[in-house]
């Protein structure tokens, strides 16, 4: 008996912890350009799990400031709190240019809400782990991947409002937030039983993350093309000294009468770099759509040293006054990130 009650009690673990992995690994495995490192990936599920232990010290204050039922509280206010300290670390993500295209963002906010699940799976295990196995089926399979699936929801929704500028503005992760709070607030309300509800939830969320797989692995494709093309006619311009006769080109050398000469001049090699560097990641990536892995070459670092050390000496002024001509939108700063991050 003693043995049977250690392998039911392994089992309730693997049910109450291993679907949501699952699930996140089958994410990966579809990433066919591999946009997401394993190690990134480890990284944000350590950040989730944190958020569940704010979530639990909020959550703990606000029940008692505010006085209410339990179950009218984990309806209508919980929902509200995790979802906003998830989409605190998805929006860093963000504004850290670690997000560029649908499918990275599935990923890492299905990796935060992972995270979230596992620590809150691994609490209630401890206090609770001799609950009926139903009870894990639905912590396992609905809960857990619940948590995932709407964090991905308010990431994707996240990179469609954000994508076309630099530095997203917080007012556009509001509708994410609003469309993961309720989708969680309805989970935990039960309309039918729970155990449909865990249905539900593991037929309607793989069904959209597969839709938006492939609406990004389309759009991708279409960037990559357009985007090399237009890269390497603005490198080989600056190699010819066209560059210098072109609008942009004047506008950089009118920098002059407000700028020193020397960081004007860095200004124009900032361009070459960004622009090298940009061909390299395309390139890259477009080697991983035909199911082949480049090598990163080893100048690769130096390259980015060199960058690193422009941008400290431009300033944030100078990139205020370039800004007019990069036109730079978080997918031309993220394949920068992804790049560096092979090297």
């Amino acid at each position: 008996m003693p043995e049977f009650h250690q392998i039911m009690q392994a089992f309730t673990y693997c049910l109450g912890l291993m679907p949501v992995l699952v699930f996140l690994g089958a994410l990966l495995y579809l990433d066919s350009y591999k946009l997401v490192k394993l190690h990134l990936v480890i990284r944000i599920i350590l950040g989730g799990a944190l958020t569940t232990v704010l979530a639990y010290l909020v959550n703990g204050y606000a029940i008692d400031a505010l006085n209410m039922e339990f179950m009218d509280y984990t309806r209508y206010v919980s929902p509200i709190i995790e979802e906003s300290l998830k989409g605190l670390l998805v929006i860093y993500l963000f504004r850290s240019n670690r997000v560029g295209f649908l499918v990275d963002s599935a990923i890492m906010g299905f990796a935060v809400g992972a995270g979230f699940a596992l620590a809150e799976n691994f609490y209630y295990l401890y206090h609770a782990g001799d609950a009926h196995i139903a009870v894990w089926v639905v912590r396992g399979f609905g809960t857990a991947v619940m948590h995932g699936g709407v964090t991905a929801i308010f990431s994707v929704l996240a990179q469609t409002l954000t994508e076309r500028q630099t530095r997203a503005s917080y007012l556009l992760f509001g509708p994410g937030l609003l469309v993961a709070a309720v989708l969680h607030s309805i989970f935990n309300q039960f309309p039918i039983s729970p155990v449909l509800s865990t249905v539900a939830t593991l037929v309607v969320i793989p069904m959209i993350l597969m839709l938006v797989f492939q609406k990004s692995v389309s759009v991708m494709h279409d960037w990559l093309e357009v985007d090399f093309d237009a890269n390497e006619e603005l490198l080989e311009s600056i190699q010819s000294g066209e560059f210098t006769h072109s609008n942009a080109g004047r506008f950089l050398f009118d920098l002059r009468e407000r700028f020193d000469g020397m960081i004007v001049a860095d200004m124009l090699c900032y361009i070459r770099f960004h622009v090298e560097l940009a061909i390299r990641a395309k390139s890259m990536l477009m080697a991983r759509e035909f199911g082949m892995d480049v090598k990163i070459d080893d100048d690769i670092k130096d390259k980015f040293s060199e960058l690193h050390a422009l941008e400290q000496s431009i300033g944030k002024a100078g990139f205020l006054a370039m800004r007019p001509y990069l036109h730079m939108s978080r997918k031309d700063l993220w394949q920068l990130f992804l790049l560096e991050e092979q090297k």
